[in-house]
């Protein structure tokens, strides 16, 4: 757990309560490293606390359970008017048993004995309709939302895309594509013995692709530096038989502090501010493109070193950047034209960036011009959001309350 001063932690900046570094919330499963810390919420009074209490007040009564129970409403008070009229009408010119029998066959007309039996075989084929597209439907009053949808809101990551990084760019320190850095970034990823995120996997595969499986046999593993959360790099040691090398990758500015000198076509260099100031807006550049930028470096000749620490990340050659996208579904753009000319408007709700999101909304044909984040949101009043949300399609850095929220007021609001 990184620590800080209170003069490093301005409150003011954070767009969510998730941007705190000093924060672990109930829930979160560790996966390598340590720490200690102050519990300062505990149960029903931790953010995942709250996020349970919501989803256990239950379900919201649906649209067309709520149509069913003002039918039978009606039907009701038709009967608690009619039947007595009926009978005393009957009971002055027949006897009391016979009026009572016909005020009874009267509710009995009354009652739409059939339509259970229409409703269900109405949304039963809806949902043989639904299977065809290869859409299971658990609740078959779910069939009646579906076809009274005026607006979907829906997220991003695994919904809109394909929740899959893929490895787009390689870049040396100018933006230009250099394969020389998607190598040096496979060694770290293939050699290290940590758990392997999906950004190792991407790299991985993109390497194997570009004909690197040769590097397996190749280069041998000396020692790994493991990543941590505070140091925010991986590090590995590999000998190629002439010499060892120690290739790091990570976050960019945690590289860029551990740099003293660039790489460019094979001659190094000092970095200076001007180089580091350009390196800085081609990362902003990429991150503005939708991708995560991750930079790449290495040291050559430390075979003189007998146990490799985090001492060692120093002094180290800048080589460039890797960037990774999870890209749009292929039936994504399709989807949202479709919906747009069935007059149904499409919000997008997530807890990713508002560079990566709009990146992805303008490839699947999402109004991008208006984003909100999650902060806005909270400082604004019901009615306040209500009127945000008729110019705003896009809503970003939400937490899953903020979420529930704008959908609410959207079921309220029709």
């Amino acid at each position: 757990m990184k620590k800080l001063d209170e003069s490093e932690l301005d409150i003011g900046d954070l767009d969510s309560i998730a941007d705190l570094d000093t924060i672990c919330f109930m829930g979160t499963n560790v996966i390598s490293g340590s720490a200690k810390g102050v519990v300062i919420k505990i149960g029903d009074d931790t953010y995942f606390g709250k996020v349970a209490h919501t989803l256990s007040n239950g379900k919201p009564k649906s649209a067309f359970q709520k149509g069913i129970e003002n039918i039978s409403k009606l039907l009701i008070r038709f009967m608690i008017i009619m039947i007595p009229i009926v009978f005393l009408l009957n009971a002055w010119k027949h006897d009391v048993i016979t009026a009572f029998t016909f005020a009874v066959a009267i509710a009995i007309g009354i009652t739409p004995l059939l339509l259970p039996v229409i409703l269900s075989s109405s949304l039963s084929k809806g949902a043989v309709r639904m299977s065809k597209k290869k859409t299971i439907v658990k609740q078959l009053d779910s069939i009646q939302n579906f076809g009274a949808m005026n607006i979907l809101c829906t997220d991003k990551t695994g919904t809109l895309t394909e929740d899959k990084i893929v490895l787009e760019k390689y870049l040396d320190i100018y933006g230009n594509e250099d394969i020389q850095i998607l190598k040096y970034a496979f060694l770290n990823s293939f050699f290290q013995t940590g758990l392997k995120g999906s950004i190792d996997e991407a790299v991985i595969k993109r390497g194997l692709e570009n004909g690197m499986s040769e590097f397996e046999s190749k280069y041998e593993k000396v020692d790994e530096i493991p990543f941590d959360f505070s140091r925010r790099r991986l590090s590995v040691v590999v000998n190629d038989g002439s010499k060892i090398q120690l290739i790091t990758k990570g976050a960019v500015e945690e590289i860029l502090n551990i740099c003293t000198k660039v790489s460019n076509n094979g001659e190094i260099s000092n970095i200076t501010k001007e180089i580091k100031d350009n390196i800085r807006n081609i990362s902003k550049s990429l991150n503005e493109e939708g991708l995560r930028v991750v930079a790449v470096c290495q040291k050559n000749d430390v075979g003189h070193i007998e146990h490799f620490s985090v001492s060692d990340e120093k002094d180290m050659v800048l080589l460039g950047f890797i960037g990774f996208l999870d890209p749009p579904k292929e039936s994504a753009k399709g989807s949202i034209e479709k919906l747009n000319n069935a007059g149904i408007r499409v919000i997008v709700l997530t807890g990713d960036n508002a560079e990566v999101t709009r990146t992805v909304c303008n490839k699947v044909g999402i109004n991008s011009k208006n984003i909100v984040t999650g902060s806005k949101i909270d400082k604004l009043s019901d009615i306040a959001v209500l009127r945000l949300l008729k110019r705003t399609n896009i809503f970003v850095k939400l937490s899953p309350i903020q979420k529930a929220r704008i959908v609410r007021l959207l079921k309220e609001a029709r």
